[in-house]
C-alpha cells in the first residue's frame, strides 16, 4: 500500500505539481502591456449622477462601463464627494481631484467598498469605511468588478475563487489564475488612461488601496504602472515563483518611487509572519510602512483609523 501511494505521490507530482519559473523584466513589461497594437479599449461610459451616502458621506455616484484591452466588458463605480456643485469628473478648473482606485478580494465584489452588508452579509473587510474616508478627505474613489467578479460573472461558466484556488494548487492549473490576475491590473491600466484625459480628475499621482487579492493586484498595477504613486496594501497573499508573474514579491524590487503601506496578520492564513517580513524587506522604497496586526486575515476594524495618514497625505492640496 505504501509503495502505492508513493508512486500514486510521485505520479501526481510529475503530472501536476506547479513547478517554480523565472520571468525577466522584459517579459513582464510584456505581460503587463495594455496598449499593443490590435487591442480593442473602448471609451468609458458613465450612467448619470446618483446622490448617494457611503456611510455619513454624501456623495455623486456614476455606474462606469467600458471595453477592455481585449474587448471584455468592464463594470463598476466612481464615487464622488458631494461638493463643489458638480458631480461630474470632467468638471473643468482647479482643483483637479485625486482619484484613489479600490480593488476588492477574491469572491467579493466591487460593491464592498461602497456599503456595510452585501446581500445581507456584513462587509467584514472593513473597506466601505476605507471609502468613506477617502471621500472625506476629497478623494474620488473608483472600483471596478475583477474578472470573473460581481457584475463580469459568465453565468453560463460561473468560476468560484475556491474552485479556482483548487484548481491552481491540485491540479496545476495555473493559466486561469495568473489571467484572472493579469487581465484585471490591464483593466485597471486602461480606465488610468481614460482618467489621465479627464480635466477635472489628477491622472498623474493616482493612490490604490486593495485587499487580499486587491492588495496583490494594486502592487502589481504600482509596478506596471507609473501612474500609481502610492498604495495601501491589506494582507496581500503571499505567492511565490510558481505564480511568477503575479506574485508581489517578483514587483517589489520596481517599487522605489512608491509609497508602499503594508498591513499584514500575526495570524493570516494565506501570508506567515516570516512571508510577510521578507515582503516588506523586498520593498526598496523610502517612503514604506509596515502596520502589523493580531489576528487573521480579516483585520480589526481599527486598521482603517491607522491608514488614515496614508489617505491625508494623498489628498487634494498636498
Amino acid at each position: 500500500m505504501a509503495v502505492a501511494v508513493a508512486a500514486l505521490g510521485g505520479l501526481w507530482w510529475a503530472l501536476f505539481a506547479l513547478k517554480p519559473y523565472a520571468i525577466d523584466p522584459s517579459a513582464l513589461h510584456a505581460r503587463y502591456a495594455h496598449d499593443a497594437p490590435g487591442t480593442r479599449a473602448g471609451p468609458v461610459e458613465l450612467d448619470p449622477p446618483q446622490a448617494v451616502r457611503v456611510g455619513q458621506v454624501q456623495a455623486w455616484a456614476h455606474g462606469l462601463r467600458f471595453r477592455s484591452f481585449d474587448g471584455e466588458q468592464v463594470r463598476g463605480r466612481l464615487v464622488v464627494p458631494a461638493t463643489a456643485g458638480a458631480p461630474a469628473p470632467a468638471r473643468a478648473g482647479p482643483p483637479r481631484r485625486r482619484v484613489l482606485l479600490a480593488l476588492h478580494a477574491m469572491g467579493r465584489t466591487q460593491w464592498r467598498w461602497w456599503q456595510g452588508e452585501f446581500k445581507g452579509r456584513p462587509t467584514i473587510e472593513n473597506t466601505h469605511v476605507l471609502a468613506e474616508r477617502a471621500l472625506q478627505a476629497g478623494h474620488v474613489v473608483i472600483a471596478l468588478d475583477a474578472r470573473g467578479h460581481g457584475d463580469r460573472k459568465d453565468p453560463r461558466r460561473p468560476v468560484t475563487a475556491r474552485q479556482l484556488l483548487r484548481d491552481l494548487h491540485l491540479w496545476g492549473q495555473r493559466e486561469p489564475y495568473e489571467r484572472l490576475i493579469v487581465d484585471t491590473v490591464k483593466d485597471y491600466r486602461v480606465l488610468l488612461d481614460w482618467v489621465a484625459r479627464q480635466p477635472g480628475l489628477d491622472g498623474t499621482r493616482v493612490r490604490a488601496a486593495g485587499y487580499s487579492m486587491g492588495a496583490q493586484m494594486a502592487l502589481l498595477l504600482a509596478a506596471a504602472d507609473t501612474r500609481v504613486h502610492g498604495v495601501a496594501a491589506m494582507v496581500p497573499p503571499h505567492l511565490d515563483a510558481k505564480v511568477a508573474a503575479v506574485a508581489p514579491t517578483t514587483v517589489a524590487p520596481r517599487l522605489a518611487d512608491v509609497e508602499v503601506w503594508l498591513l499584514t496578520a500575526d495570524d493570516d492564513e494565506h501570508a506567515s509572519t516570516r512571508q510577510n517580513d521578507a515582503l516588506f524587506r523586498a520593498l526598496p522604497g523610502e517612503a514604506k510602512r509596515h502596520l502589523r496586526f493580531e489576528g487573521g486575515h480579516v483585520l480589526p476594524a481599527g486598521y482603517v483609523d491607522r491608514l488614515q495618514p496614508w489617505l491625508s497625505a494623498g489628498s487634494p492640496g498636498r
